[in-house]
């Protein structure tokens, strides 16, 4: 993160800020920056929240990542957390901390592609304010707020028996992107290859899915960030269900990113399709919508069905794999943070 220009040392806490505020989106707000406190409206009396943390390390890694990819993913993490709850999205506060000799040029960067996932998934949403700090590594902490407009909110409780399950964007793209990045194809030329980097680097998931599932009358929502199996499984306890997912329904799928890994990796085609499947189960950081819906509910655009909703022996609630129980595995920060950091 160095090089020519001046550091943040350098330019000091005002001048940076100044010129992070010339990058963020101009959307009027009842206060924005500048006081001690920004003020938000509440349109409906309640107020939907979420945070999330992206730390250079375990999180990210600044070989892989462009300052612009950063500040996307930080702005889309808590979009789809807002959209899972069928939320539009009011306001955003960023706490940034970095080393003393970063390249001013590099926050900016960062800065704009904020901006720039606002306008592409929140346009009426703006930066209300922040925090800079200095640390020995880069980290990007997102708080969002979120108005419900009336409606109820999509909770991960609401799945009943009978129920259909879906999955309103591509699955295992984004660990597929991490898998090509781990075996060192970043610079490949390839389309497929860095369309796959792109949705683990810079994701743009349609986050307008949320609110038409609430529309569409969805029972549970949540973001698909962690894998489906891993999520099924939250889902399927916050419920008190057992959900089974499918992959005979989205084999065409499986096949698809199965016949592009074997081309990239150079694997069999019985590996590939392996590797496909477990991808698709346990790949996280799609941020789409996973989401159940009643029986005979025309899923909204962008769903398709990837599984069903089945009543629990018991207690025995949890997440099923073609109706066999399955462990739900997926991204634990704690556990898998070393892989993305060697």
């Amino acid at each position: 993160m160095t090089g020519l220009g001046p550091t943040v040392a350098e330019l000091g806490e005002r001048e940076l800020l100044a010129r992070i505020l010339d990058r963020l989106p101009k959307v009027e707000l009842p206060l924005g920056p500048g006081d001690d406190s920004a003020i938000l409206e509440v349109p409906d009396g309640r107020v939907v929240v979420t945070s999330d943390t992206m730390i250079e390390g375990p999180d990210f890694r600044l070989d892989w990542s462009s300052p612009h990819d950063l500040g996307v993913k930080a702005m889309v993490s808590n979009l789809s957390d807002l959209a899972a709850m069928g939320a539009r999205p009011t306001g955003i506060v960023v706490a940034l901390a970095l080393p003393g000799s970063t390249e001013a040029a590099f926050v900016e960067r960062l800065a704009e592609g904020m901006t720039d996932a606002l306008r592409a998934h929140a346009p009426c949403c703006a930066i209300a304010g922040g925090d800079l700090a200095t640390a020995p590594q880069l980290m990007i902490a997102v708080t969002a707020f979120g108005s419900l407009d009336g409606r109820d909110p999509a909770l991960r409780s609401g799945a009943r028996p009978g129920d259909v399950l879906a999955v309103s964007g591509p699955l295992g793209h984004a660990a597929a992107g991490l898998r090509l990045l781990l075996d060192g194809l970043q610079e490949s030329r390839d389309a497929e290859a860095q369309r796959l980097i792109a949705a683990q680097l810079d994701p743009n998931p349609d986050l307008t899915a949320g609110v038409r599932a609430v529309q569409a009358g969805v029972t549970a929502m949540m973001d698909l960030s962690d894998g489906p199996l891993l999520d099924a499984d939250r889902l399927a306890k916050a419920s008190g269900v057992v959900v089974d997912l499918e992959p005979r329904r989205f084999a065409h799928l499986t096949d698809r990113l199965a016949h592009h890994l074997a081309r990239l990796l150079g694997l069999r085609p019985l590996e590939s399709v392996h590797l496909a499947l477990e991808l698709q189960l346990s790949g996280g950081e799609e941020h789409s919508m996973l989401a159940t819906f009643p029986e005979g509910t025309k899923l909204p655009h962008g769903f398709t069905r990837i599984g069903a909703v089945r009543e629990a022996a018991g207690d025995d609630f949890g997440v099923s794999v073609s109706g066999s129980p399955a462990t739900p595995r997926g991204w634990d920060p704690y556990r898998d943070a070393s892989s993305t950091s060697r």
